[in-house]
């Protein structure tokens, strides 16, 4: 699974060692009852719209991401929503395949809206009793951000006028022998048209003789 991009920076959280939960009230190796919960503390009062949560695996078989999150009402009390239940990270609980990748979860992959968040709670099952310990390690937390429409649109612009001011001439004839041309043309329209008021009719001649519709007019 992939990870955040390296211009986003993860959000300066708070991981609460893991709680493994216990079966009864007898004290035993705590670790075989196959449940294990990781709060992630969000800096108070700055709810976070995440991107991703990336970390690296430390032989559990699935996990289910919780969510603690804030209404559009600040006044509202959070509410906890299951984001993703039981996302397999291991091939198969009882061999070592993919027990210790570095996995990923993003938005898309999530049930709910993950916006407004206050907490986050990771859920991990490893039924398999080979395993004397499991965890999540380097969790990181990637905030997600919206383009901003200004700066789209200033990007649009600066690039519209770099190409006004480079545009690509590249099999066009230049532009001082277009010109050059279109004024001679226009010098001689005008002389053609001087002469045709200007100058006298003279002989009306046809292959060496008089046009007789011609003379008429004389």
């Amino acid at each position: 699974m992939s990870g955040s991009g390296d211009d986003v920076q993860p959000v300066d959280c708070t991981i609460k060692p893991p709680i493994y939960l216990q079966i009864g009230e007898i004290q035993s190796d705590a670790a075989h009852s196959g449940v294990c919960v990781v709060d992630v503390t969000l800096p108070f009062g700055k709810p976070v719209n995440i991107a991703e949560i990336t970390f690296k695996n430390y032989y559990t078989a699935y996990v289910t991401l919780r969510l603690l999150r804030r209404g559009p009402a600040q006044e509202a009390p959070a509410k906890w929503s299951i984001a993703l239940r039981d996302l397999p990270l291991m091939d198969n609980p009882h061999t070592e395949g993919g027990s210790q990748d570095y996995c990923s979860i993003h938005r898309t992959q999530m049930q709910v809206e993950p916006d407004h968040v206050v907490s986050v709670r990771l859920i991990l099952r490893q039924p398999s009793s080979a395993w004397l310990a499991f965890s999540l390690e380097h969790v990181r937390i990637f905030p997600h951000t919206e383009p901003d429409p200004e700066k789209e649109v200033s990007d649009w612009l600066s690039d519209l006028t770099l190409v006004d001011q480079h545009p690509d001439l590249e099999g066009l004839p230049d532009p001082q022998t277009v010109s050059s041309s279109l004024q001679q043309m226009w010098a001689l329209t005008e002389v053609m048209q001087t002469n045709q008021t200007t100058a006298s009719i003279g002989r009306f001649d046809v292959d060496g003789r008089y046009d007789i519709n011609l003379l008429s007019l004389t």
